[in-house]
């Protein structure tokens, strides 16, 4: 099979993890005989470095055009520290989620039996957790109206969704949930957001139509609570952007590092494959940023994009052998721990003589 794959590094540890995903790529494509065309795109703070725009047109192209996108991670402290700026790294990623339609965010949070010691939660309340958040990811606040009174003092941010929007993403979550254990938790904030009561009201409409579906309601607050005290209730959860994006960072916890988690964007065009995790500024150039997550997430693009799960299966068993035999970065390892590219060449070892 030939797979046309558009690259985005992005800023920070980006063209660091995105290099050790390519060499694992490489070698699963050599092993299953693929061929894998890999173009480059600029996003972020290097895409505005360069052009001016965190997305350019350019880049838009090349992911409309290519079968699948892996994507680094975006964020440059001189933006984060600078409120004033007008342009912006984040800009970009957004930007790539409302062109290229992608409407689902899909993050699983797996614990590894070799792992479970490393997460701060007791032993007895991770094991075995396997959840699946869908998080919406065109809606909501971080793309309704937004702006700042003239004199500065006084500021907006609307979250905004049509029924339109909420029933394709708990559609897609009912089937996710049909192919699992056929349970579904809706999370929102209906007491107080009437955006959240028609999330509610709609999802209470379509789940009628999936026989066997158990669905249970909870408020973001108490959902937050209890991915920390019974994660092992939850099975598929669905839930709107903010809340999304905050819940499953609240989740990496569970695995033991945030570098763990993969992700995949999909939607009505070309989907993306990335890690949940940001730009680790700090680490940038180190070779100590652990790249497991966006090596996890090409897995999940040989799986969801090209339904090759044999391939996939075959990374996710190199990560886990790697996560037991503790050849590891210092963010799960901290007496003898691995360089970024080291974890990298470890896993294509593997994955050639497996």
């Amino acid at each position: 099979m030939n797979l046309n794959i558009a690259v985005l590094p992005g800023d920070g540890i980006g063209p660091e993890i995105i290099e050790e995903a390519k060499k694992v790529v490489l070698a699963v494509a050599k092993k299953y005989n693929h061929h894998i065309n890999f173009t480059f795109g600029l996003v972020g703070a290097t895409a505005i470095d360069e052009t001016g725009n965190p997305f350019p047109e350019k880049t838009f192209e090349l992911c409309k055009s290519s079968d699948a996108v892996l994507f680094g991670a975006i964020g440059d402290p001189k933006y984060d520290n600078d409120p004033k700026a007008k342009i912006r790294p984040e800009q970009g990623l957004l930007a790539m989620r409302k062109k290229l339609g992608l409407y689902a965010n899909v993050r699983p949070v797996t614990t590894f039996k070799s792992l479970v010691g490393k997460s701060p939660i007791r032993q007895d309340l991770v094991q075995d957790v396997d959840i699946m958040v869908i998080r919406e990811l065109t809606g909501g606040i971080y793309f309704g109206e937004k702006g700042r009174s003239e004199d500065g003092n006084s500021a907006f941010d609307t979250n905004y969704y049509t029924r339109a929007e909420v029933d394709r993403i708990v559609r897609l979550a009912c089937e996710y949930a049909m192919k699992r254990s056929k349970k579904l938790t809706v999370v929102d904030k209906a007491n107080v957001l009437e955006t959240s009561r028609l999330w509610r009201e709609t999802a209470q409409e379509i789940v009628k139509e999936y026989p066997g579906l158990t669905t249970d309601y909870m408020f973001v607050d108490n959902a937050a609570m209890q991915l920390i005290q019974a994660p092992g209730k939850f099975d598929v959860m669905v839930t709107e952007n903010m809340f999304g994006d905050i819940l499953t960072d609240e989740a990496s916890v569970i695995t033991g590092s945030l570098g763990l988690l993969p992700s995949a964007s999909i939607g009505t065009s070309t989907s993306v494959f990335e890690p949940i995790h940001g730009s680790y500024p700090q680490a940038t150039g180190k070779n100590i940023a652990n790249p497991l997550g966006t090596i996890l997430s090409a897995a999940m693009m040989f799986e969801y994009a090209f339904n090759l799960k044999e391939e996939a299966k075959s990374i996710e068993l190199a990560v886990e052998k790697s996560l037991e035999d503790n050849f590891t970065t210092e963010d799960l390892n901290t007496t003898s721990p691995k360089s970024t590219s080291e974890v990298g060449d470890w896993i294509v070892e593997y994955i050639e003589e497996g």
